[in-house]
């Protein structure tokens, strides 16, 4: 079952160019909802701006490789191992969740558009990265919302309070819960409930690539470019001729208004 590619079978009912044509779409979506929410927002003007105002205060100038140093940190520490948060479960769930994610979208452009027709059937591999991918999203993200968000010590939310901020999440958990569902009913020829769990299985994907403007998707894109700007005015003494941010803590701010999270 773990080695079926469900992509292949949907392309005897739906014809393949319709289902690429939905991932460019999606793709698109998150370009453009990013841009409109950088927009929206003001990010990348307050990005530079602060930038210019560090970069005037510094008190010694960067070489080169100490630039290439703290880019190569952030990318180890801020990206790849998420080493901002403190709370251990929170960092390992966020750490499932992360990977997943990115396992299971690049496996299923490789599958939608590589290894969807019966002349070209996809490697064991690569489909069972598909379903790891989702099962790993699920297995971090239904950990964070069932038993640490609802942990005083972490974030101190029921479960049941949903926000705007929670709709990646929400969105993302669905996406790869009725993927999952679907792709097992398909492979055991389950008729009418493959049709149900691929109908929300496409309304939960739609609502996760088209909901980028009002959910917490952009954020991580601008996340790395937030903490690299970070780790070089801290070392160029930029950060201690610079006020402090008057409506944050300043270990989190670069003057973005927003409260300490509790999971710290």
């Amino acid at each position: 079952m773990f080695t079926s590619n469900p992509f292949a079978e949907l392309a005897t009912v739906i014809p393949l160019g319709f289902m690429q044509a939905y991932v460019i779409l999606m793709l698109i979506l998150v370009v453009g909802g990013t841009v409109l929410d950088m927009i929206h927002k003001k990010s990348a003007k307050y990005f530079f701006e602060n930038s210019k105002k560090a970069q005037a205060n510094r008190e010694r100038e960067l070489g080169g490789g100490e630039k290439v140093g703290i880019a190569v940190r952030t990318v180890a520490e801020d990206v790849l191992t998420s080493a901002e948060f403190c709370n251990p479960r929170r960092r390992v769930s966020h750490l499932f969740t992360m990977y997943g994610f990115i396992l299971f979208i690049v496996m299923t452009i490789s599958l939608v558009f590589t290894y969807a027709t019966p002349e070209r059937p996809a490697p064991g591999i690569v489909t069972a990265l598909w379903y790891l991918g989702a099962l790993m999203v699920c297995f971090g993200g239904y950990w964070f919302w069932f038993f640490i968000r609802v942990d005083v010590a972490a974030e101190g939310n029921p479960w049941y309070r949903v926000v705007r901020a929670d709709l990646f999440i929400l969105s993302l958990l669905a996406t790869t819960t009725f993927g999952l569902i679907w792709a097992v009913l398909q492979a055991a020829g389950a008729g009418g409930l493959t049709t149900l769990f691929l109908a929300l299985f496409i309304i939960a994907s739609t609502v996760l690539f088209g909901g980028v403007l009002w959910s917490k998707f952009a954020h991580m894109f601008f996340k790395p470019a937030a903490a690299y700007q970070k780790r070089i005015i801290k070392a160029d003494g930029s950060r201690e001729n610079l006020p402090a941010p008057a409506d944050a803590p300043e270990q989190f701010g670069l003057g973005i208004k927003r409260e300490l999270p509790r999971h710290y």
